[in-house]
């Protein structure tokens, strides 16, 4: 027998969960701490998508369980929509099985292999089945399941289908046993995982408790939810010729414009001729006769052509609003900047960059900064070095923006550089999704935001640094100023003059100055504010007393606070502009003299003198 024929006899089909049995690493499963964070992710994601899909503000619970020594049950429950019963063993135990695949809109998961994987990787190293709740309203049953995933098919296997009692009103559950391990006080730990995903997801509450049985709640910072991303064509900018031809080969239309018109999103009737023009191709074409060598011309048409750029609605940014939020709710600092890039496109697909730097604070000021990726809200916890986020961040030279920055790599200093990337289609190194792969256009957006927020750190920094000078300055003159006042008091056989005035000269600061005056059982009081710098100021006045007060001028802002009444005046006073705020309270002299510090907020300590300086 010829050989060929032998080997032809040994040669057959294999299925795609066969594949990732054997080679289950590529997934992200190649050790016990990995494997735990792959499967949390991979039902954390699932539930964020199904709430955000349904207008739902997310609330999560994720429960881990010590089985045995080497093996622990994770739990997670949701209060999405739910799966109708018919879906639910495809959705959990058949891969490449899912809704996002061939949508062109912003979404975490993208090739159904996600939590399915998870279930397989549950299977094998457990031999236990999935067991899934799910229910859809308040009214209807809630579906419970046993499933394992047939490996020589990819098909479900349903152990038990049955009805059973859920308090919940709908949602979804999950519980598998795995091997694996629960590593805390690591960057790529659950904890880190759940902390980042909370700071891109601040409209969810998610509640953790860890196999100790310790809770930790990381709560919603928001009650707004996202931009909902809408479904869209798409955009023949950096389409692939490949593609193109596919799409050409097995088109609907009869006629290359009208093609070009509902094959992609941005193209209307006038672009579409300008592209067939530009292209030397009858509009009339039946795209299913197009050769080679007129797809080319057609490909190169599309970049010469002036086409808008995609639309935004198919993607949902975090917003540079909710970005603050969710990194101030998890980490104490001084300064935060972030920003958000124009959409563009790599390979046909949109995508925005968004960014955020943070410094100051609780921070350590000796390590290297803490680099936060996510794409699509999804934190990216291994791989950093891998990653496009990580290689446009060495790219760019941060001593410029007043970091050190060691052999040109990540840079030093007490800082967190935030960067999320929003596509229809992310680009992934592999499979586990785990680093963004280095797309030209990605890593150029990724820079230009990149250096918005850090020429912003740039000119802080440099405003701190003029603050410290004065600072150090105000501290000579308080010590020399009130010995050369008393002399020259003594000198001239007079009371200590009040230096305030002075100090606030030399400093070019705000003055102020509370005037009391008796008048009467009462007394008048004047406030004095004089601007003595080189700049506008605006700023607020805060006036706390123990009672109210009569006739003042201006009027203020009246706020109870506990037995105190607090006044406020807003201020804005250009540059040697004097102003005065009367007003008259029940006490005599000498208890007005004993009132508390003026508070003044907006304006920072270094720039007023005569007043305490706060962030209220």
């Amino acid at each position: 027998m010829v050989i060929a024929d032998e080997l032809a006899k040994k040669q057959k089909a294999i299925s795609i969960a066969e594949f990732f049995e054997k080679n289950r690493q590529i997934l992200g499963f190649d050790s016990g701490t990995r494997s735990l964070l792959t499967s949390v992710k991979e039902a954390v994601d699932n539930s964020l998508d199904a709430c955000e899909e349904s207008g739902i503000l997310p609330d999560i619970f994720i429960k881990l369980e010590n089985t045995s020594k080497t093996n622990l049950t994770l739990i997670v429950e949701d209060n999405g929509p739910g799966i109708v019963r018919e879906q639910i063993p495809r959705v959990f135990a058949k891969l490449l099985y899912g809704s996002r695949f061939h949508a062109v809109k912003q979404s975490r998961g993208q090739q159904g292999i996600g939590i399915s994987a998870t279930v397989l990787y549950s299977q094998l190293t457990s031999g236990r089945p999935v067991k899934i709740i799910s229910k859809i309203d308040r009214d209807a049953p809630a579906h419970y399941f046993e499933l394992l995933i047939n490996t020589q098919t990819n098909e479900p296997e349903i152990l038990k289908d049955k009805i059973v009692e859920w308090d919940r009103l709908r949602g979804t559950r999950i519980e598998l046993e795995m091997e694996a391990s629960y590593a805390k006080g690591r960057r790529q730990s659950v904890y880190e995982y759940l902390k980042d995903t909370a700071i891109v997801n601040p409209h969810a509450r998610i509640t953790f408790i860890e196999p100790d049985n310790n809770q930790v709640i990381f709560d919603r910072a928001t009650d707004k939810q996202p931009l909902q991303a809408v479904e869209i064509l798409p955009h023949p900018h950096g389409i692939e010729l490949g593609t193109l031809m596919k799409m050409l080969r097995y088109s609907e239309s009869d006629k290359l414009e009208s093609f070009l018109r509902t094959s992609f999103s941005r193209i209307g009737a006038k672009t579409a001729i300008d592209i067939c023009t530009k292209a030397g191709i009858s509009p009339e074409t039946d795209p299913k006769n197009i050769a080679l060598d007129e797809a080319k011309r057609l490909h190169e048409a599309f970049k010469r052509a002036k086409i808008l750029a995609p639309s935004t609605d198919c993607l949902s940014p975090i917003t540079e609003e909710l970005i603050r939020k969710g990194v101030g709710k998890e980490h104490i600092v001084d300064f935060i900047e972030t920003t958000t890039r124009p959409a563009s496109v790599h390979n046909g697909h949109p995508f925005l960059v968004e960014a955020g730097i943070a410094y100051g604070g609780k921070l350590s000021k000796e390590d290297k900064v803490e680099i936060l990726r996510f794409a699509n809200r999804v934190p990216l916890l291994y791989q950093q070095g891998a990653c496009a986020i990580t290689h446009a961040i060495e790219n760019l030279s941060w001593r410029t923006y007043s970091l050190n920055q060691p052999g040109g790599s990540i840079p030093i200093g007490p800082a967190i550089i935030l960067v999320h990337v929003a596509s229809t289609h992310i680009p992934f190194t592999s499979e586990s999704k785990e680093a963004i792969a280095d797309v030209p256009e990605i890593i150029a957006e990724v820079e230009l935001a990149l250096k918005d927020v850090a020429r912003r750190l740039k000119l802080y920094l440099s405003r701190q640094d003029n603050l410290e000078k004065r600072r150090e300055k105000e501290e000579v003159i308080n010590v020399l100023l009130p010995r050369i006042a008393k002399k020259v008091g003594e000198i001239l056989e007079r009371p200590t003059p009040d230096i305030g005035p002075i100090v606030a000269k030399i400093m070019k600061n705000v003055f102020c100055q509370r005037v009391i005056n008796q008048n009467g059982n009462g007394c008048e009081v004047e406030i004095r504010l004089k601007n003595h710098g080189d700049s506008t100021h605006h700023f607020n006045v805060h006036e706390s007393l123990p009672c109210s007060i009569g006739s003042p001028s201006p009027a203020p802002k009246i706020i109870p606070v506990g037995t105190q009444i607090d006044h406020v005046w807003k201020i804005s006073l250009k540059p040697g502009e004097q102003k005065a705020i009367m007003y008259q309270i029940e006490m005599n002299a000498d208890e007005a003299a004993k009132l508390p510090q003026l508070v003044v907020e907006g304006i920072e300590s270094e720039l007023i003198t005569g007043a305490k300086a706060v962030n209220v």
